[in-house]
């Protein structure tokens, strides 16, 4: 089984208009209502690329009951751990520019990371669990070490996607897959990566902690995969690009989807690479037709 987890999930309430005026009124008739969080957006893609998972993290209020209604209705499985705070709402506004205002997270009971803990602990060999998006600082380094060590002990595939201090801690256990951006990959060696070689480099570096496989993410200059066995840059398919949120995520998604049917790294890397830009063509995220549209213009090459 494939489980995800966002620790702080969100509803996205994106809006679309011509120009944003800063301090007037601004008026759109272009709305849309997500579940946000990376991995529920992995989940999602996941289900539409015709691979189960559940989606875990925390959820409260009449905000986590849309985001956990909405799921179930596109068929993802959930298994979210009630909080006493209501779920946040995030704004996007897609004008001439793009403006985000996130909300907060909610703060966490010991007792309830301790139900996530539990549910971890209960995972079996093969199976994967993805920690995806951001991890609030009021929970400590040590827990997501914890869990990351539980996946290890008892051969679960931890796959990793975020950022900050968290990204730079938890590259220090080992991992099935992690996916910094060129500016997060150099935020974990303290350093501006200006170019390809540069970042193939230091994507090399963090193999050496017994972390199996290495996607460094281009944004439309595709992307990089580094094993011990493999070094290879994927060129992205031309399109115009609608939205980039969530092309992220939808690399993680086609990549794991892929390989969790014939474990073929560079074909998963392939891919992962159109399920990216597929979400990117597009106001939602992407679906299996239009990956496997792309599927022949991704150009990959060794480094």
């Amino acid at each position: 089984m494939i489980y995800t987890c966002t620790i702080t999930p969100s509803i996205d309430y994106t809006v679309y208009l011509p120009t944003f005026e800063n301090g007037k009124l601004n008026r759109s008739e272009e709305v849309y209502y997500y579940p946000g969080g990376k991995g529920i957006n992995v989940s999602r893609v996941l289900k539409r690329l015709g691979v189960e998972s559940k989606a875990l993290g925390f959820t409260g209020g009449f905000t986590g009951s849309y985001i956990e209604d909405f799921l179930q209705k596109e068929g993802v499985d959930t298994d979210f751990i009630e909080t006493s705070e209501i779920t946040r709402i995030n704004i996007k506004i897609k004008s001439d520019k793009e403006t985000e205002l996130n909300g907060p997270g909610p703060q966490m009971t010991e007792q309830q990371l301790m139900v996530l803990t539990n549910k971890v602990k209960a995972m079996k060999k093969g199976d994967w669990f993805i920690l995806a998006g951001s991890l609030p600082n009021s929970i400590t380094d040590s827990y997501f070490l914890d869990l990351a060590e539980i996946c290890r002990k008892n051969g679960v595939r931890f796959v990793l996607d975020t950022s900050g201090p968290a990204l730079k801690n938890l590259t220090k256990v080992s991992s099935f897959l992690i996916k910094p951006n060129l500016e997060e990959l150099g935020e974990l060696f303290s350093t501006e990566i200006n170019d390809i070689n540069e970042a193939h480099y230091y994507a090399k570096q963090l193999l050496e902690n017994g972390i199996e496989h290495v996607i460094v993410s281009l944004g439309g200059d595709g992307a990089l995969l580094v094993t011990k066995e493999l070094s290879l840059r994927a060129k992205a398919p031309n399109g115009v690009v609608v939205n980039t949120v969530g092309s992220g995520d939808s690399l993680v998604s086609g990549f794991i989807a892929s390989y969790s049917k014939d474990e073929n790294p560079e074909e998963a890397f392939r891919y992962g690479v159109a399920s990216g830009s597929a979400t990117a063509f597009r106001s939602d995220l992407c679906d299996q037709q239009g990956v496997e549209v792309l599927l022949e213009q991704v150009e990959i090459t060794p480094i």
